[in-house]
């Protein structure tokens, strides 16, 4: 596998998906300000985590990325304030503008996960054989 995972690394990788879990369920209902809260927490350890302390800190105030930095502060804000509508779309944008560059290693830490991998090529790899391209 071309990434390692130590266990450091394990803990972060959950955190950060107890954080999605928990704000797709604060979304699931009706955005509830408490679950959205909680779920920013944890993404936020996890990334803290995963990527290291000073990374995360030059991530976050590193000169080209300020416009994602405010905007997601902004809206972990407005969760804050009850206004969680407002601050999810802040934060989403947020993180698109942050972690942008990122995609592509994501994508390929994705594709060697033995069961994940396969559901994401799968619709690729269909595309490919309705087109009647030799596999």
């Amino acid at each position: 596998m071309a990434y390692e995972l130590n266990e450091q690394k394990k803990i972060g990788l959950g955190l950060i998906g107890f954080g999605i879990f928990f704000s797709f369920l604060g979304v699931l209902l009706f955005f509830d300000r408490g679950l959205l809260a909680l779920g920013n927490i944890f993404w936020l350890t996890g990334v803290a985590i995963l990527l290291g302390w000073r990374s995360t800190w030059n991530l976050f105030t590193n000169k080209a990325n300020y416009k994602g930095s405010v905007c997601f502060v902004l809206g972990l804000f407005f969760i804050f304030v009850r206004w969680p509508i407002v601050g999810i779309i802040l934060e989403i944008y947020g993180c698109i503008a942050l972690f942008g560059g990122f995609w592509p290693s994501v994508k390929v830490f994705l594709y060697q996960i033995p069961v994940v991998g396969w559901i994401i090529q799968y619709p690729v790899l269909l595309l490919d054989r309705l087109r009647g391209s030799p596999a």
